[in-house]
């Protein structure tokens, strides 16, 4: 008799996909996050596999906030072209347009806390009882406190004492009128994992994760793109514009999140240089959790993902 075993990216694969189908059955109404970048770009993929041949039987969801990256938006609307899907936007834009959010009149100031109104603005509207998400407990402490079904309150929020237990892939999807599921079926995925299945899968990802020339400049000891919402200030010499071969590890708004310098243009090289590093994307590029140590666990209480 013959014996197969999984490879060890088959069987995150297959993980992921399980999940997907147990929500798809029963929800009555999910919805994927999507942001672009290259763990929604991966969960997207394994949601068309999961849901194949039909197609998604539910939306994506972005939070714009007015600050992403073009390339990133491009991308965006490239996919959704390309498998038909259907697209809900929320824009922190306009929810700051009509008072509901005020921005930090500081120039340059991140939009990313901004984003925690739109989103449940959004799944209110929407009705959305489970939203997946790409979250994966690698990134960051509060990340690793997740649950894969995580349950969300009738205000959005997230209680890490108020979650179920998930023994031996069992999981709990009963829930009250006005509470949802955050769902990560990505949650034990590493970004290792993420590249090595782009690499297998043949993923495609926005332009900007690939080594580019780029103007920048250094804040805080981290790169930021200069553009019309990140500009160096004055009299602070050390923010002297240079070009860089960069690449990005995580894409958020254009205010807060950092490139690193890098030549890798291949999935192969940036494997590489991933398996080399010793620190996570969010630690690395993310401005806006360096605030505080908790800086990601508040906002993920207020409705964060």
């Amino acid at each position: 008799m013959t014996t197969y075993r999984l490879s060890h990216l088959d069987s995150l694969e297959a993980e992921a996909i399980y999940i997907i189908r147990e929500v798809v059955a029963e929800f009555e109404a999910p919805a994927l996050l999507f942001s672009g970048g290259k763990d929604s770009a991966v969960l997207l993929h394994l949601a068309v596999k999961a849901c194949w041949p039909q197609r998604l039987p539910f939306p994506l969801v972005h939070v714009d906030t007015g600050h992403n990256f073009p390339e990133v938006i491009s991308y965006r609307d490239s996919q959704v072209e390309r498998l038909k899907l259907r697209l809900v936007v929320g824009s922190v834009q306009e929810d700051i347009d009509r008072g509901s959010i005020v921005e930090h009149p500081t120039p340059g100031a991140t939009r990313n806390r901004l984003q925690t109104f739109t989103l449940l603005r959004v799944l209110e509207e929407g009705g959305y009882d489970a939203v997946f998400g790409g979250g994966r407990r690698d990134e960051e402490k509060a990340r690793a406190k997740e649950r894969i079904f995580s349950l969300r309150d009738e205000f959005g929020q997230w209680n890490p004492r108020a979650q179920r237990p998930e023994l031996w892939n069992v999981y709990n999807t009963r829930h009250r009128s006005g509470e949802h599921f955050r769902v990560f079926p990505l949650s034990n995925w590493t970004e290792l994992d993420i590249w090595q299945y782009v690499e297998q899968e043949s993923v495609p990802l926005p332009e900007i994760y690939f080594a580019h020339r780029r103007p920048v400049f250094r804040r805080s000891g981290m790169l930021l793109a200069l553009g019309p919402f990140t500009q160096p200030r004055e009299g602070h010499s050390e923010e002297e514009v240079f070009e860089a071969s960069v690449r990005y590890r995580t894409v958020g708004d254009m205010t807060c999140t950092a490139a690193v310098e890098s030549a890798a243009v291949t999935p192969i090289e940036i494997i590489t240089e991933t398996a080399l590093s010793r620190v996570s994307e969010r630690g690395a590029t993310r401005t806006d959790d360096r605030f505080s140590e908790a800086a990601m666990e508040d906002r993920k209480r207020e409705g964060y993902f």
